[in-house]
């Protein structure tokens, strides 16, 4: 993976274990979204740092989407707090990158890899900023890191599914986001490509990120990541995915009658 050099006030901040000034903890508090008035997911709390994965699972309708998009500032809360590093989440954009479900992505829209990748760029520009020699660096070493950077002249809609994912994630890396939001990046990945995207996730998060993302496959899960929030609607349970992931929990979230 790439080895940035960051100021103190821009660094990743690098291993699960190790606690920053600020803490780099997300806390959810009595968090409850949804559309209008009415709520698709509530009464969720955790604290998780970075560092470490995170499986949102739960049968269809359980609000795994509704939290995520709670979580990437897209649907405002009904109820609680989202609090990063002791702020607001919202105040904090810049340290957030959204994935959406490669279905949602415009395959027609004539974007390259490497200009995807610098759109991650444009926060950091201003309103009339240009790239300058430091940002186009981070971009490159992005398009590195992912293993991508003989696509960058490529059409994104031309891609491969894992391909795409991996052009998204550069784009986050090129944010330098510290939080990875991701809707079902498995879906419709073959094996080899879940295996590789798993990997290239578990590396991210090592290197001091924290990965969020809503997930289907429950034999997969352990593997894939290191905790899980098993949701239907409210939250059945939270912490390590072999512990969350019991008989009895999986019961309560997917009774006879709900579907994966």
């Amino acid at each position: 993976m790439v080895d940035h050099h960051h100021t103190h006030d821009d660094h990743i901040c690098w291993g699960g274990g190790h606690r920053h000034p600020g803490g780099h903890t997300l806390y959810l508090q009595d968090v409850s979204a949804g559309y209008g008035k009415q709520k698709a997911v509530e009464g969720v709390n955790l604290t998780i740092t970075c560092g470490h994965s995170l499986a949102l699972i739960g049968p269809n309708g359980a609000g795994k989407s509704t939290l995520l998009n709670a979580l990437a500032g897209l649907r405002p809360l009904l109820s609680g707090s989202i609090l990063w590093n002791g702020q607001p989440l919202h105040t904090m954009r810049r340290e957030i990158a959204f994935l959406p479900q490669r279905s949602e992505v415009d395959h027609q829209f004539p974007i390259t890899v490497r200009e995807l990748v610098e759109m991650g760029r444009y926060p950091s520009l201003g309103v009339w900023g240009s790239m300058r020699p430091h940002d186009r660096e981070i971009v490159q070493k992005a398009l590195d890191s992912l293993e991508i950077a003989h696509l960058a002249a490529r059409q994104v809609g031309e891609l491969s599914g894992g391909q795409q994912q991996r052009a998204f994630l550069a784009r986050a890396m090129a944010q330098e986001a510290h939080i990875l939001l991701l809707d079902e990046p498995f879906s419709g990945l073959d094996v080899p490509g879940t295996e590789s995207l798993g990997a290239l996730l578990r590396s991210l998060a090592e290197e001091g990120r924290l990965v969020i993302a809503s997930h289907h496959d429950l034999a997969s899960a352990p593997r894939l990541f290191s905790h899980t929030l098993l949701l239907r609607r409210r939250p059945v349970a939270f912490g390590p995915t072999a512990q969350v992931l019991s008989p009895q929990n999986l019961q309560t979230a997917f009774p006879p009658t709900a579907q994966a």
